[in-house]
């Protein structure tokens, strides 16, 4: 690639990027509650499984509820704040549905990354790396479908 293809090919990012300035602070937004959401979902699943004395894949389900309702609050409350014109019964029931799906997903990440982890990394670091993995691959499904659902045409 020459550099005056660089700079054209940089140039329509910059655009595309500035066309779409809105929708990316939106998912930076999105990130960010997905971030506090993953404190409450590493704090849980930690407290379940070293406190409590459960098994990683008996608390993720738990950890993963705690950080769903984390997010879905903050999300409401900032990242789509034009939302809470909706009936928030609705709107949660959306968000469940999407999360839901994202548990599931989530679920069957975690169990074969620690499957595949196996004895190679000790304990708590074995589940908190296969929670990392998990975390950070659903993220692009929970965002995309609700924002194409739970909070369309925001």
């Amino acid at each position: 690639m020459d550099n005056t293809s660089s700079i054209i090919s940089t140039q329509k990012l910059v655009a595309l990027a500035w066309e779409n300035r809105r929708e990316i602070k939106r998912f930076i937004k999105f990130a960010i509650v997905g971030a506090i959401g993953a404190v409450v979902d590493f704090s849980v699943l930690n407290l379940l499984v070293l406190v409590a004395g459960l098994s990683p894949l008996v608390a993720n389900p738990f950890s993963f509820t705690a950080a769903v309702i984390s997010n879905f609050t903050w999300n409401r409350l900032w990242s789509f704040p034009e939302s809470r014109s909706r009936p928030v019964t609705t709107q949660l029931g959306q968000f469940f549905t999407v999360n839901l799906i994202g548990l599931l997903l989530n679920q069957a990440i975690f169990t074969m990354v620690l499957h595949l982890l196996g004895t190679h990394i000790p304990h708590p670091w074995d589940y908190n790396l296969a929670k990392a993995i998990a975390i950070g691959l659903v993220l692009f499904w929970n965002f995309g479908a609700n924002r194409l659902w739970t909070y369309r045409g925001l």
